[in-house]
């Protein structure tokens, strides 16, 4: 009796010695935490995510234990099942995020739209590589959504493709969105120094806008929900969340909801996101051959909507003779605002006096509705051509 409660007593040990893939996952997560805290790559999302790949791979797996008959599961796991997988988190980020946007640089520069509609290219080639490579078309259009480098919509598309009996890849491909929008200041430069001369990136873009009418800024929103709803109904819950939290801002008399969801509401589910995104990610989930075509395919899709977004900035640049930084395009991608802060950088480290970062914001913005969009035009189609 004595030995069999000095056995339970050091079951961690054992359990990591029978299956030593729970220190490769900790190393993992220890690496995430290292690029947020250390090197200061996106805090608010490695920070979170490491933990949970930490928390989720100890020994016995406590915190994310499915509950048996009456026995309790791990808090981990409530919050992959309530918050999660019902897409309520995904849906939250999106009110928030539509409180943070400022319309002002996309309505003085609609051009910009186009620029954010360009870098959803990344998607439906990445759609394309991954059924070429054996993915079912569920899985694939979960994949390809990385591109858009947007991962509250990443979340809900995988969760509406496992609905259709696709398999469930949430984990990997969530943390692979993830990653690569904290990998923005890496994988992006190279993109647009490849890409672009040094004529172009040494472009100016003076920066005068034109005072908005509030009706305008209270207008937009609500247009823009009907508009998407009607003609893109799958991607209505997205777009209405953000429409909401854009109205709660502009239409300037219930402050203290438009700060709630600017700030409460943001760190609240932020810290929730991450930490459950991270602990979906368990030994027996993330080393699979698959999980690592999905991360591959995942830089694959983020680069090729880079490029796309670039080169649609260099042919404006071409139509308007030298007015428009292709650099710009690259903001396309709805990682607001890492994309565009990006963009900002690229641009100073040619001349430092050059300040394209508001011009940078359209598309930023622009690339969020698009990603939206394009995730309902999926989720509308994949179930009639499966």
């Amino acid at each position: 009796m004595e030995w069999d409660s000095l056995s339970k007593l050091f079951e961690g040990f054992t359990e990591i010695g029978d299956d030593p893939r729970l220190l490769a996952m900790i190393a993992i997560g220890c690496v995430l935490l290292y690029l947020g805290i250390k090197r200061n790559f996106e805090p608010l999302l490695l920070v979170g995510i490491g933990s949970g790949i930490i928390l989720a791979n100890l020994p016995i797996g406590e915190i994310v234990k499915v509950p048996q008959g009456e026995e309790v599961g791990g808090i981990l796991y409530y919050f992959h099942e309530y918050l999660l997988r019902t897409e309520i988190i995904p849906l939250l980020i999106f009110l928030g995020l539509g409180a943070l946007t400022d319309f002002t640089p996309v309505l003085n520069y609609p051009y910009t739209l186009l620029l954010g509609a360009a870098a959803q290219l990344g998607v439906f080639v990445a759609l394309t590589g991954a059924v070429a490579l054996g993915f079912a078309l569920t899985e694939a259009a979960s994949i390809g959504i990385i591109g858009g480098a947007d991962g509250p919509t990443t979340i809900y598309v995988a969760t509406k493709m496992q609905e259709l009996g696709g398999k469930d890849i949430l984990g990997p491909v969530a943390v692979a969105a993830y990653s690569y929008m904290a990998l923005v200041p890496v994988l992006q430069p190279p993109v647009i120094r490849l890409l672009t001369t040094r004529k172009e990136r040494l472009v100016r873009m003076e920066y005068a806008p034109r005072p908005v009418p509030k009706l305008a800024k209270i207008l937009l929103p609500i247009i823009m929900a009907i508009v998407v709803g009607v003609l893109v109904p799958h991607a209505a819950p997205l777009i209405g969340m953000f429409a909401f939290g854009n109205l709660l801002r502009e239409c300037l008399v219930v402050e203290r909801l438009s700060n709630a969801a600017q700030n409460e509401l943001m760190n609240i589910v932020t810290i929730i996101l991450g930490i459950t995104v991270g602990s979906t990610m368990t030994a027996e989930v993330f080393l699979d051959w698959d999980v690592i075509k999905i991360f591959v395919l995942g830089a694959f899709a983020f680069v090729v909507a880079t490029a796309g977004g670039v080169m649609l900035g260099k042919l404006m640049y071409w139509i308007s003779r030298g007015k428009v930084n292709p650099i710009i395009g690259a903001a396309g991608v709805s990682a607001v605002p890492m994309a565009a802060r990006v963009c900002q950088k690229e641009a100073q480290r040619e001349d430092p006096s050059n300040f394209i970062l508001m011009h940078a914001m359209g598309p930023n913005v622009a690339g969020v509705i698009g990603t939206a969009i394009a995730a309902g035009v999926l989720i509308s189609l994949v179930p009639e051509m499966i």
